[in-house]
Order: C-alpha cells, then structure tokens, then sequence
C-alpha cells in the first residue's frame, strides 16, 4: 500500500491531525545541564535495556529541533505533542530551576507557533528524576506536591503558549509496568508499590490539573494507555481473566477520574496496601478535564494460569504482527473510542493521541519503503471513522511517532517512525508513509 485511502477531507472540519513524540526518547538528556534520571540508571543496570542503550545523546533533538519541526510543518500536520523532562527542568526535581533546561521548552514553543503547528505538551513522560526516585518516587505520597511544583515552573512559564496540556502519558506504564511488571524503570516487581504508585499517579494528575486551572489554563486532558484483552478461549475462567485484565489495564484510571472510585476485581488485591486515607484524595483526582486522550496500539490474548493474583498470562495471538511482536487490531480502538464515551467522558472531546507501529524499516539507495506502516495507520483511521459515525466525538488523531527515537528497555531497533533516523550519522529521512501522510492531508 503507497497510499492512504482517507484523506483530511473525509474527517470533520476543524479535525486535527498531528505527531508526537516524548523528551527522553528524541532530545538527548547529556544536554543543556539536565539531571539524571531513573531512566539513566534503569539503563546503566545490566540486563535492563537491549544492548544497554541510553537516551544521552538519542536524536540530538536538543539542538536539530528546528529542523524536525520543519519535517512535521512540511507533511502538513497541525499539531505537535511533545513532552517536558522534569529532570532537564529541575535538576533536583524540586527547589532550582535549571534555566538552560527551561528555555530550551522556551524556544521549542515558539519555533513551533512560528510554524503554525499546536503545541500539545505533556508534563511527564516516564523520566523521574533520580532525587525523587531516591525518596520513593511515585510510591511516596508527597510527589503529587513535587509535581505541582514542576507544574507551576513550567506552565508559568510556557502555559499562555499551549494549545493543550496533558500531565502524565499513559498511567498505566508508569504504575503497573514499571511497579508491577519491572519492564521499566524504576523496575520493581511489588504489589504494595503498585498500588500506591498507581494511587499516586491520579493524584499528582489531578494536582496538575488544579495548578494549571490556577494559572488560567484551558483545554486540560489526560492521555491514557488501552489494550483489547482477548479471552482465549470461552471459558469462565478465561472470560473472567481478561475481564481483570481489562480493569487494571483499561478502567482503573478512567474510573478513579470519572467515578471517584477504583474497579472491584483490582481494589480486592490492592486495598490492603493502598495509602491512609486515601479515599479522600479522589477530590483532587476527580479535577475536571476538558479531553480525554487514547493512546491504542494492540490487542492482547488472555489465559488463566492458576497462580498468584493476577492469576493469568499473555499467549499468541493469530492477526498479523508489528515489530513489535503485536497483534494488529483496529477494531480495538473503535471498541475504546465509543465505551469511553459511553462510560466516562459522555461528550467532552476525544482525541487518539498515540497510535502507530514499529516496522523493521531499511535505508535503501536514500530512500525508506514502508507500506505496512500505511496499511496499519489507514487501517485504524478507518476505525476512527466508524466510531464518530457511531457518535464518539473523535477531534484528533496523533501518529507516533515523527521519527524513530529510543524506544525504552528496547533500545533503539524498533522503529516506529514516519522518518528514518541514521543513529549514527543522525541523518533523517523521511519515509514512504511521510509522503503518503503528507498526500492524505493536503486531499
């Protein structure tokens, strides 16, 4: 497939399309005086991270950003969702204001305004400062204060400028993944720091959300991460496996924000080590925000497996795969789009902040073919379609990424960008689906 069978013309007016990336995956955190972070630790831990891969240097977007927000103004795109590190902000995470670190997102902004492009900022995308890290990160309840401090920082300095704010990028990956799992930093396996990590991160969203209302903002969100769990088959048992699975991926965060409560099969394991009161904090976390952000890549299938809490696995799936090893299902994100509507944000706008897949992309006499990138994007803006002609109130769609960058405890070999980064030469060249994107939106 070489080109996209929607175009802008085939979406409502005023639909936004855009790109986004985050700061510790493109930027190169050994620049402009930055902090550590636990990234930079998780990273330096043998075993954590494909070849023990960092992000000091990634895609130098610390110093070629003009040049990468040329590539995002010339497809044609709106808007651009970019995230702030806290680190190169506030090396400490609290107190001093590193001014380089400031005036680097300073600059960023208005290069972008210059450009006619949407800055769509996220306060925090997974890159805690080590201090903070030290003192318990987001176990420790007193880090909904810290980020509202970086939040006033930041959005007192960069607010009157942002067309949106987000606080934090996808919960989930920074609660269960990270807490849970130990995929990613700070790399725990720990029940007890799961569900306070987990608490605290609504919390220090809904505290974000209340600093920027006092500073005048509008136009506040939050993006959240969806998986659609297959049963594996159509036993009780593995009906009621994803049905778990479904509540502490996919509910847990809408709820606490919408409902004030959390899901029951989750709140059963995670009562008895939740902090002291913390009932009352859902007054904090019920802050009303004016968007809700999907981030949808895939689906899971689910089997019982008889063992400790949450008591089931991750097996193969049939649908074709990304690089990731992922299963391609579109039909997911219809599925979200309109239950997110029906069962929490009712008719505030929703946008799919994040959707696309990592291709094992090749450079080849200058040029980057990737037609299954085409074909899984056209796929799935079918399914945004559908869901606002089923009434969700769909406003935006964002492809990640612009370009390939540092993905994680992966390193850098999966590719999920529209243009080819040389991680060597850092040479960017746009790829097929950049053109064909770039078509899409001028029809």
């Amino acid at each position: 497939m070489d080109k996209f069978s929607l175009g802008r013309s085939n979406f409502p007016d005023g639909f936004m399309f855009g790109t986004a990336t985050s700061s510790y995956q493109i930027e190169g955190h050994g620049f402009g005086g930055a902090g550590r972070t636990h990234w930079d630790d998780f990273a330096a831990t043998p075993g954590n991270v494909v070849r023990a891969e960092h992000g000091q240097r990634a895609c130098d977007h610390y110093h070629r950003y003009e040049e990468d927000l040329d590539l995002i103004a010339a497809a044609g795109l709106d808007a651009y969702r970019f995230s702030i590190s806290w680190a190169r902000v506030m090396r400490e995470g609290r107190g001093a204001v590193n001014a380089e670190g400031l005036d680097f997102y300073d600059r960023l902004t208005d290069a972008m305004l210059e450009r006619g492009l949407k800055p769509c900022a996220t306060l925090y995308h997974w890159e805690l400062p080590s201090p903070l890290a030290d003192m318990g990160g987001w176990r420790n309840g007193d880090i909904a204060n810290w980020f509202g401090d970086y939040t006033d920082v930041v959005m007192g300095k960069l607010g009157d400028r942002m067309h949106s704010v987000a606080p934090i990028n996808e919960p989930w990956c920074v609660g269960w993944l990270s807490h849970f799992l130990g995929h990613h930093a700070p790399g725990l396996r720990d029940i007890r720091a799961t569900a306070r990590a987990m608490h605290h991160v609504l919390l220090s969203h809904g505290t974000a959300i209340e600093r920027m209302r006092a500073l005048g903002m509008s136009n506040l969100g939050g993006v959240f991460n969806f998986e659609y769990p297959h049963p594996v088959d159509d036993t009780p048992e593995a009906i009621e496996a994803a049905a778990l699975y479904d509540e502490y991926y996919n509910h847990f965060f809408l709820s606490g924000i919408f409902k004030g409560t959390y899901p029951a099969r989750v709140l059963q394991a995670f009562e008895p080590h939740l902090p002291e009161g913390w009932q009352d904090d859902f007054k904090t976390i019920q802050a009303p925000i004016d968007w809700v952000g999907l981030n949808y890549y895939t689906c899971k299938r689910i089997a019982p497996n008889g063992g400790a809490w949450p008591s089931h696995d991750e097996v193969d799936g049939p649908l074709p795969k990304t690089q990731m090893g992922w299963e391609i299902y579109p039909d997911g994100l219809h599925h979200f789009l309109r239950r997110t509507k029906e069962m929490y944000s009712r008719d505030i706008p929703l946008i799919v902040t994040e959707n696309g897949l990592a291709n094992a992309d090749v450079l080849k006499d200058g040029a980057v073919n990737d037609p299954e990138r085409i074909s899984y994007v056209d796929q799935h803006l079918h399914a945004v379609q559908r869901a606002i002609a089923d009434g969700a109130p769909v406003e935006g769609y964002f492809l990640w990424s612009l370009m390939d960058n540092y993905e994680w405890a992966l390193g850098y070999e999966k590719r999920f960008g529209a243009v080819h980064v040389d991680f060597d030469t850092l040479v960017r060249t746009p790829k097929s689906s950049y053109y064909a994107l770039q078509d899409a939106l001028r029809r």
